[in-house]
């Protein structure tokens, strides 16, 4: 400019920051909505896809894609191809992305029914709208998979770890019943984590995570993840751009510190998990513990299986389903007796939390809905922290004591 500029220019055009040769060791966070390119050709060839780039953060940003891709690398540790992720503002907006991704009209899914409630009521109610048909199964008879494949189905949906019974998917069993009838195998692991199982080694065509989860790990940020081939991943980034459902900046910051210390956390969990669960099932006022790690649960010997392992044994996931007898209301009086464990939405924090699963996670679901999923009215989910066991302990039978 030949002239001094004005006041107001002046503070908006401020000397650029610097620009550091080091490698800063904390992830930096690019707090911007939009990118500057050095000439219109730039701009136009990085929005039309013609190269790689940033130029607006609804579409890409440097922080969301360094935590996708260190989701990724979890994921794909022990995989010889590459994988890649995209991360969301939520858990639902991931499984959102996914289906719409791979889903259109007359399309078809076969989904498990003991399925978060959530992802229930967008199969059954939003995407059914839209033409997409959904038949729920019991997803641990194999037979009853294959019996509802049709040739328009599209996706096989399951749960590593079923909210809130436990039940675990055969993942490789699943893998080959999708993929014989030219279906993709999607995997909600959001319970499981990467530290416990991670399903494209098992088949799975796309992992799906709740980053608001165990990945986030102190509840204080909300997120979402998926993570595949690079081939579907970009047709699920093709929904995301146009459908807006982006993460922040900020969150991609605390979601991918999250991911620095998820094996210490989620290790203590399980661990601490196991001890409450076989020590709760004693309890003669409970009439049921889901948990895998039990040898009488169901999906024992598949967690067995494909689960990871370490010095403390198996790794069986950190959510404990109890329900007491008496029922919805036994249930309540159970959570509402709690003191140490807070009642409170989400899971996978340091805090331990529990929910009354007819009346919260899975309110969408009625009374037969329930019962088909396995679900009992008086069911309380417990996602176990990093509290002291024996502390947990006391509180628990305290309240089962006062019911």
């Amino acid at each position: 400019m030949q002239r001094k500029p004005g006041e107001n220019t002046r503070a908006v055009h401020l000397p650029d920051p610097p620009q550091p040769v080091e490698r800063a060791v904390g992830q930096a966070v690019w707090r911007s909505a939009t990118f500057e390119f050095d000439d219109a050709q730039s701009y136009a060839d990085v929005l039309g896809d013609r190269r790689r780039g940033y130029s607006y953060s609804r579409i890409d940003n440097p922080t969301v894609d360094a935590f996708a891709a260190g989701v990724a690398a979890l994921e794909g540790a022990n995989l010889d191809h590459e994988v890649r992720g995209q991360a969301f503002a939520s858990g639902m907006a991931a499984i959102t992305g996914a289906l719409m991704a791979l889903t259109r009209q007359g399309a078809h899914v076969v989904a498990s029914n003991a399925l978060y409630g959530g992802t229930y009521s967008l199969l059954n109610g939003l995407l059914a709208r839209f033409g997409v048909e959904t038949d729920f199964v019991d997803i641990t008879d194999l037979d009853q998979v294959r019996s509802a494949m049709r040739p328009t189905t599209a996706v096989v949906y399951a749960e590593t770890l079923a909210n809130p019974t436990m039940v675990v998917a055969d993942l490789p069993e699943l893998a080959e019943i999708a993929h014989d009838a030219g279906a993709r195998l999607v995997v909600d692991s959001t319970f499981a984590s990467p530290v416990v199982c991670r399903p494209l080694e098992h088949g799975a065509d796309l992992v799906i995570h709740s980053a608001t989860k165990y990945i986030g790990g102190h509840s204080d940020v909300t997120g979402g993840v998926v993570a595949g081939r690079q081939e579907l991943v970009d047709t699920i980034r093709a929904v995301r751009v146009d459908t807006g459902g982006s993460l922040a900046p900020d969150d991609a910051f605390l979601l991918r510190r999250g991911l620095e210390t998820l094996p210490l956390r989620v290790r203590r969990q399980n661990a601490t998990a196991m001890v409450y669960a076989a020590t709760i099932a004693r309890h003669a006022g409970v009439t049921r513990v889901d948990y895998p790690g039990l040898t009488e649960h169901p999906g024992h010997d598949v967690a067995r299986r494909l689960f990871d392992s370490g010095p403390e044994g198996t790794r069986f996931g950190a959510i404990v389903t109890v329900t007491p007898e008496g029922g919805y209301d036994a249930g309540m009086r159970f959570a509402d007796g709690l003191g140490l464990v807070k009642v409170a939405a989400s899971l996978g924090g340091t805090h331990t939390m529990v929910s009354h699963v007819a009346s919260t996670t899975h309110r969408q679901l009625d009374e037969t809905q329930l019962k088909a999923a396995g679900i009992d009215p008086g069911a309380v989910r417990i996602s176990v922290g990093l509290e002291d066991a024996e502390d947990l302990i006391a509180d628990t039978l305290r309240s089962l004591d006062q019911i």
